[in-house]
This record gives structure tokens, C-alpha cells and sequence, in this order.
């Protein structure tokens, strides 16, 4: 069976890239791209060159709000990794409240349209708690209401290879009136890859022609500021002079200048960049390259980001880890195809 995959919200491509690029052996189980949809001009840029570039036009850069789905092809498999914005554990936490959170709902007027014989759901952990736990019950009654039997679960891309802690909640649904069961694929497969991100980033070397490879530069504050942080260590927990101490009133974001740890995973790659937010070397004084960032997304190096510096720093931020998604939809294919798979209880709690 090969599934044609249509998406909303598709940011750069990373879910797209674990969808096309799913492997389980068996040759009749695969996903092809249908159509994708975002807001963002170079997101659709970079999706375009990288998935889909024959076909350039099936990617619909519009405001979700305003798409016309008539226009849009049948498809067997959806997948929506609606704006996070509002339910960020980083952030007001504004949920149903906000302006992305009731975007989900396009994700639903899609299902019950196309009836796709099943759908990949992704959003931030902190949907879990925004409006008191009202936004994400009302959200899973949705998709059920939509007529499919959902399997929600908080994954820990960490615990799957991935060089980076990124905890997500993916929904996987799968039509009621399909006899397949999807299991949560168990991260015992991948305990022993070495998921640091000094490999991920020194091992192999990035090639020197690699895109999206430029420096930052860096203030000679913030290089004298990086000099006294050890790794693993952040502004306010590392011992700095006192004139390059941060004197920040309320809260304290534990990333501000935060070198990574090289024998750990990275901590969360997120789309800002300002204000100390970037993600910085271990060893030498300097935020990543945004191809380091995009190794820590588990992005291929050939994969090329289109758009502004800032603009592809956000795309890398906003992505799902393309390895992260190929193990899910591997698992999906393998549930479809009646191969069995080691599998955990699925769960959404730390």
C-alpha cells in the first residue's frame, strides 16, 4: 500500500522526511507526499527544494485560516504538527486562549473532509496542562469525535537516538473502521547509540561546503561572557566577573548562554536565537552554525534551508527530528503491514 501524505502546518519537512523516507523492508508499505501547507514563505521554500521539488506546486503557502481544502487531493494519510506558541512550556501558556491554539481545529475539519485512513498529530509537552488540561482533552475528544481510535503519547526523541532532549506529544489515530492496532515503538532498539552531541556534531565532520554552515558573530562581551561558562553551564550558574553577570529582574530561563554538555544529548533546539537564547559550543566561545543545529535535528547535511539566517534558525527550531519521525512512521507502517515490533504503553506523563 503506498500512502499519500498530505500536511498542515508542514514547517521545513522534518515530519515529511521520516514519512518519505519510512522503511520497513517491504517495498508495497510506503509514503509518498501529496500536498503540504504553511504560513511561512521560506518554510515552503525549504519544503519544496527538499521533498517535493518536481512537484513545487503542491506545497500551498496560505494562512491555514484562509486554505481552501476543496482544492486540495485526496489523500490516505494526514499529518498536522499544529503551531506550539500557546501551549510552550516556555511561554504565557495561553492555550485555547491564544491565537495558534485553536488552530488544531483545521486538523480536524481535514480528517472528517479527506477521511485519511490515519493521521499523525505533534504538538509541544505543555499541551497537556494549557487551560488547566481543558485545551488537550477537548482536542483528544475532537479527534476521536472525527472517527478514529488514538493513541497519544509523550515521546522522548533522546531515549530514540536523537542527539537532542525533545519531548513531544504525538497523536497517532487510525480510522475506526480499520482493524489495525499502532503500538508505541520501544526505545530499547537505540539505547546504545551514542546520542551525544559532540558526535553528532564532530562524527562525521561537517563537509566545509556544507549550506547553512556560517558562524554568528559574536559581541567580545559574549565571548568573554562564554570564556567563564563551563559546559553544561549557564549564565547564572556559572562563577562570572562581575561585568559580565546578567542582571535580569523575575524569571531566569536556565538556557540563557548555556554551553551544551559534550557527553549529553543537546538540551531543546527552539527557534529564538536573541537575547543570549542561541545554543552555544561546548569548547569554543560561539553560538552552532545552524547546520549544527540541524545536525542536533538529525537533518541530513544535504538538506538546504532557504530563507534569511533567522529565518532558517527558526525553521530548524520549529521542525520534529526527521530520525525521531521515520521510527514512528515505521511503526505505523509496520502496524499496517502486521509486522510486529517491540512496543511500550503509551503514556503522556514525564
Amino acid at each position: 500500500m503506498i500512502y499519500k501524505l498530505g500536511e498542515l502546518f508542514c514547517g521545513p519537512g522534518g515530519i515529511a522526511w521520516g514519512a518519505v523516507n519510512a522503511d520497513i523492508g517491504n517495498p508495497e508499505y510506503k509514503i509518498v507526499h501529496q500536498w503540504a501547507n504553511d504560513y511561512d514563505a521560506s518554510t515552503c521554500e525549504t519544503y519544496r527544494h527538499n521533498i517535493c521539488p518536481s512537484a513545487p506546486q503542491t506545497v500551498y503557502h496560505e494562512d491555514v485560516r484562509k486554505l481552501n481544502m476543496d482544492k486540495l487531493s485526496e489523500i490516505d494519510v494526514l499529518a498536522f504538527g499544529f503551531p506550539c506558541n500557546d501551549y510552550s512550556v516556555v511561554g504565557e501558556q495561553k492555550g485555547m486562549d491564544g491565537v495558534y491554539g485553536p488552530l488544531y481545529s483545521y486538523g480536524v475539519t481535514a480528517l472528517k473532509k479527506f477521511t485519511p485512513m490515519w493521521f499523525l498529530a505533534e504538538n509541544v509537552g505543555g499541551l497537556r496542562n494549557a487551560n488547566e488540561g481543558r485545551a488537550f482533552a477537548k482536542i483528544l475528544d475532537e479527534l476521536q469525535g472525527a472517527g478514529y481510535k488514538i493513541t497519544p503519547h509523550l515521546y522522548k526523541f533522546e531515549e530514540y537516538g536523537v542527539p537532542q532532549a525533545r519531548h513531544r506529544l504525538i497523536i497517532v489515530g487510525i480510522r475506526n473502521d480499520i482493524d489495525v492496532t499502532y503500538r508505541v515503538p520501544s526505545p530499547e532498539p537505540y539505547k546504545d547509540i551514542d546520542n551525544t552531541c559532540k558526535n553528532a556534531i564532530e562524527n562525521p565532520p561537517i563537509p566545509e561546503n556544507a549550506p547553512n554552515n556560517e558562524l554568528t558573530k559574536q559581541s567580545d562581551m559574549v565571548v568573554r561572557r562564554l570564556k567563564h561558562i563551563l559546559p553544561g553551564q549557564n549564565a547564572f550558574t556559572a562563577d562570572l566577573p562581575e561585568e559580565l553577570q546578567l542582571h535580569i529582574k523575575g524569571a531566569r530561563i536556565s538556557q540563557i548562554y548555556k554551553r551544551l554538555d559534550p557527553n549529553k544529548p543537546s538540551y531543546t533546539v527552539t527557534g529564538s536565537g536573541g537575547g543570549g537564547t542561541h545554543i552555544y559550543h561546548w569548547e569554543e566561545p560561539r553560538a552552532l552554525t545552524n547546520r549544527e543545529r540541524a545536525r542536533l535535528q538529525t537533518f541530513p547535511d544535504d538538506y538546504v534551508f532557504i530563507g534569511s539566517k533567522e529565518s532558517v534558525r527558526k525553521q530548524i527550531g520549529m521542525a520534529v527530528p526527521c530520525k525521531g519521525a521515520k521510527i514512528i512512521f515505521e511503526a505505523i507502517l509496520k502496524s499496517f503491514a502486521g509486522i510486529d515490533y517491540l512496543s511500550v504503553e503509551a503514556n503522556i506523563n514525564e
